[in-house]
């Protein structure tokens, strides 16, 4: 048995999460890996050396999803801490949710995504995804709900 470099791991993981908001639908992924493997949830992943979380987060759901976004604040920091059978720390992330919205882009599955899928709010439990999700997606709700936002400027470094 194989594990990544994020299983098992010596530190937590710095994490990003997107609630992206179209209306009044969210954006949904089927995670096609672990942790969350099979489970619906918001599109996000690990920050990599050397980015912001702006750039993490518009790379990300490009990655999972073929989405262009616009980055708007963040709605919740949270830890995603997840044990083996026999109780050892296989899993522990620090993250960091950010609502957003679709810019440009065709929504298609890649990389961590199996599927992906808009849906209302209100739908959320019958699709399986966590409380603590659910929270976070609320939260994203409310803050576009309470006005404007600019969103935050994402830097892109050339290589």
């Amino acid at each position: 048995m194989t594990t990544s470099v994020r299983e098992y791991p010596d530190r937590p993981i710095v994490g990003v999460g997107a609630v992206i908001i179209e209306g009044n639908r969210v954006l949904l992924v089927r995670r096609a890996n672990e942790p969350l493997k099979g489970e619906w949830s918001i599109p996000g992943g690990a920050v990599e050396i050397g980015e912001t979380l702006e750039v993490a987060i518009a790379r990300e759901v490009r990655e999972e999803t073929g989405l262009e976004i616009d980055v708007g604040p963040m709605v919740d920091v949270l830890d995603r801490i997840r044990f083996d059978p026999a109780g050892r720390l296989m899993f522990h992330y620090v993250l960091i949710d950010f609502v957003c919205r679709p810019t440009g882009g065709t929504l298609a599955c890649a990389t961590d995504a199996a599927e992906a899928m808009w849906t209302p709010l209100m739908d959320l439990p019958q699709h399986g995804v966590a409380d603590a999700t659910i929270s976070v997606i609320q939260k994203g709700f409310d803050r576009v709900r309470s006005g404007p936002w600019t969103p935050r400027e994402v830097h892109w470094h050339s290589e």
